[in-house]
């Protein structure tokens, strides 16, 4: 049997079986792969045990601990664990689960170099390093000040409110350049604002109130931090209530004429250019890249109850508009960077083509094909999108503030299938707060 056959024949026989686990394990969906049996576990009503497989993954044998080093995308996956923390009022491991996130997921950002930018290019948006998008990192402070506020201890929900105002500074910045003005700074500030009304700081307070007067809530907080109340010696009763969960980034796989179409305008002139010419040669040419989840029906109002009065909501951010507002800025350039990987990758296939097609033995040239073939479905597989994100945050975030007398009172708070009940014992002219977070 001539050489040349030979080696025709063994790459065919090695190519087209990698060639078909290269098409099986390229489909994975990155992160969210991850997370499936968390997000299984919290719709089925088991906060127990989406922490459980958590802490699976994060090597760890329970959720009271962390792993030595945080490495890849741990952080995110601490962050997750730490709203169903709260979720289960386990506070103290909540607030350090998002603190050591919080810090984690600063140092990715500030660390992030030219060979993420590299990986991201040539390989997978999932190569670089997770950049957290300004909606996440207001919220990690935002929900941590809930944390301290339940647990009574204003110290602390001062610290988030002030690393709270890290963030709004970019988000002050864009604000004036779009006049967007952002929900989730604005119920920030309105709990930053509880924070310092009620450690004494009444000016301290005044400036979140400002901020957050575009909400009913922020207006009447202002005012009621500009004036004694008529009975100093009431007291307040502060409700936060999270529900639903944003949607979480999933995978797909879409031929490059489809993805042309949404990504033209991002895209550079010649990545452009020869998008369009492997589209118009018919070539089956693939481009993976993340979208957002259908959002599932939140629309029930959670039900409050003190003393089993019905109280209403004040404010209600909606998370999952603020998630959908934050894709829609930078999927295109995110479907760019997909459709330029596939230009690469079908440049790649081309030239080992090439190279093979000026032998004159017809078994090189087949070998060409095959190995350029193999070449491209590995880039393929590599090709991971990128669906990280924090997945746990509530679809809604809601907060009530309630005047009552001083003294024992109960609460019971109730949203998609969870309930909590509890007492807040309040002194004269203090506060007490409670939360539920729902996330189902």
């Amino acid at each position: 049997m001539p050489a040349a056959r030979t080696i025709f024949l063994l790459t065919a026989r090695f190519a087209l079986p990698l060639l078909a686990i290269l098409l099986v394990t390229g489909c994975g969906g990155g992160f969210s792969v991850r997370t499936a049996h968390m997000r299984t576990a919290l719709d089925r009503g088991d906060p127990h045990g989406a922490i459980a497989h958590l802490s699976r993954e994060l090597g760890v044998t329970s959720g009271g601990e962390l792993p030595k080093k945080l490495s890849g995308d741990d952080a995110l996956l601490v962050l997750d664990r730490a709203t169903i923390h709260q979720a289960v009022a386990h506070h103290a491991r909540s607030k350090r689960d998002y603190e050591v996130a919080d810090k984690a997921i600063d140092a990715i950002d500030l660390a992030r170099g030219t060979a993420d930018d590299i990986a991201k290019w040539t390989l997978s948006d999932s190569a670089g390093r997770y950049v957290a998008p300004p909606h996440e990192k207001l919220l990690v402070n935002v929900l941590n000040m809930v944390n301290y506020l339940e647990t009574g201890d204003l110290s602390g929900a001062r610290v988030e409110a002030r690393r709270l105002n890290v963030t709004a500074r970019y988000l002050r910045e864009r604000e004036h350049k779009t006049g967007e003005r952002s929900a989730v700074l604005g119920m920030g500030s309105l709990l930053a604002g509880f924070a310092y009304e009620k450690s004494g700081n009444a000016d301290e307070a005044r400036l979140y109130y400002d901020y957050a007067s575009g909400m009913d809530a922020g207006r009447a907080a202002r005012e009621r931090a500009q004036a004694a109340t008529a009975r100093d010696d009431w007291s307040e009763a502060l409700i936060v209530v999270g529900w639903g969960r944003v949607p979480h980034r999933i995978a797909r796989r879409v031929p490059i004429g489809l993805a042309l179409t949404r990504a033209s305008p991002f895209l550079a002139p010649g990545d452009r250019q020869q998008a369009g010419e492997i589209a118009a040669q018919g070539l089956v040419t693939w481009v993976a890249f993340p979208e957002l989840a259908p959002d599932k029906d939140v629309s029930a109002a959670p039900t409050i109850e003190i003393d089993g009065r019905p109280v209403a909501l004040d404010a209600t951010l909606d998370v999952s508009a603020e998630v959908r507002a934050e894709w829609r800025r930078i999927e295109g350039a995110i479907m760019a960077a997909a459709v330029s990987r596939a230009v690469t990758r079908a440049a790649a296939g081309a030239a080992i083509r090439s190279m093979a097609k000026s032998s004159e033995k017809k078994e090189v040239r087949a070998v060409g094909f095959l190995l350029s073939l193999v070449a491209q479905v590995a880039l393929v597989a590599a090709d991971t999108p990128d669906t990280r994100s924090w997945e746990t945050l509530p679809a809604r975030l809601g907060v009530a503030r309630v005047r009552v007398a001083p003294g024992a009172h109960s609460v019971v708070l109730a949203a998609r299938g969870h309930r909590r009940t509890g007492t807040l014992r309040i002194a004269p002219g203090g506060w007490g707060a409670a939360s539920l977070f729902a996330l189902r």
